[in-house]
């Protein structure tokens, strides 16, 4: 098979697109023929050699990517026949593999694709969604809230815009430059601004007619949060989940005691409960595009392009989910 390999860990041309061994599913695991694989920005740190929530950064040489979407094609000891050649969507864990032609996984991890995704999409809600699933819980939208979304034209802003959106909240979609805030006005915020513009939060007061925002759902951090943390009326709440301004290496969230509250790791995962919350949450995020209410943003590169689609990631000139398509 063909897969994306990093030998050393270092810059984005350190991912070479090369032929590999198959992978063996072993007891109760399956291979799937990979049709899309995501990308996220821990991956690039993780290629960087930064463990992020790791204990340590993965052994090299190694495959990268875990998030896949595709057919199932050969199953291991004890996996359930019926799985064999259905569509499917897995989050790997922490275990990498997924950009590749062929991946494998547990069958305990596995989710049916919905007839109406693409598998692209699939992918985009298998991680990205349960990560917005996971925030919402933390502050769900109403007729009441008046919410800005930094970023709101990545993956995760998309989404939260459009749930957010559905529930009858007032939605400020912030985005850099203008094209992205087209895309953030076509996806059906009440308002898209510019956030490299200097003068942007006085435009959004104005355009909220001096209504305080009640929410910031926060994935940037730095000077954007804090001008956007500046728009909160009285009891206002700023939900932080990343802060791609610096990246995961050097950081910049921007926190406000008794205002601002991180919402990532054991505390989401707490507050969904239940034997297994991050299946629950994906479940949830699956169910939701099944039914059309919500809809990723996805930017498509080939799986030969990994070290382009990287590169695009970390100088965020992307919009959506980035996938790699074999």
């Amino acid at each position: 098979m063909h897969a994306v390999r990093l030998h050393a860990f270092g810059p984005a041309e350190n991912l070479t697109y090369e032929e590999t061994d198959d992978p063996r599913p072993g007891p109760g695991q399956v291979r799937v023929a990979v049709a899309a694989a995501g990308v996220h920005l821990l991956d690039a740190a993780l290629r960087e050699g930064f463990p992020g929530p790791l204990p340590k950064p993965p052994a090299l040489p190694t495959v990268p990517g875990r998030e896949i979407a595709g057919v199932v094609e050969s199953l291991g000891d004890g996996v359930d026949p019926a799985w064999l050649g259905r569509r499917v969507v897995a989050h790997l864990g922490f275990a990498p593999g997924g950009y590749a032609e062929l991946a494998v996984t547990d069958a305990d991890r596995l989710h049916d694709v919905p007839e109406n995704l693409d598998f692209a999409q699939a992918v985009a809600m298998i991680g990205t969604g349960r990560t917005a699933m996971g925030i919402l819980q933390f502050a769900e939208p109403d007729p009441g809230t008046v919410a800005v979304v930094p970023a709101a034209a990545g993956g995760i802003g998309t989404l939260i815009a459009q749930y957010a959106k559905n529930a009858g909240a007032t939605v400020v979609g912030l985005a850099g430059g203008p094209e992205k805030t087209a895309r953030v006005a076509a996806a059906g915020a009440d308002h898209a601004v510019d956030y490299t513009a200097p003068d942007w939060p006085d435009r959004v007061r104005a355009l909220l007619g001096g209504r305080p925002a009640t929410v910031v759902f926060d994935g940037v951090g730095g000077d954007v949060a804090r001008a956007a943390v500046g728009l909160l009326g009285p009891g206002g709440r700023h939900l932080v989940f990343g802060w791609s301004s610096g990246g995961l290496r050097d950081g910049s969230p921007y926190l406000v005691e008794g205002v601002s509250e991180q919402v990532l790791g054991p505390v989401m995962l707490a507050r969904a409960g239940g034997p297994n919350p991050l299946r629950a949450l994906e479940t949830r995020a699956l169910a939701e595009a099944a039914a059309g209410r919500l809809v990723p943003a996805v930017q498509r590169f080939p799986l030969a392009g990994a070290a382009e689609a990287h590169r695009a990631l970390e100088n965020r000139a992307t919009a959506g989910k980035v996938v790699l398509e074999p």
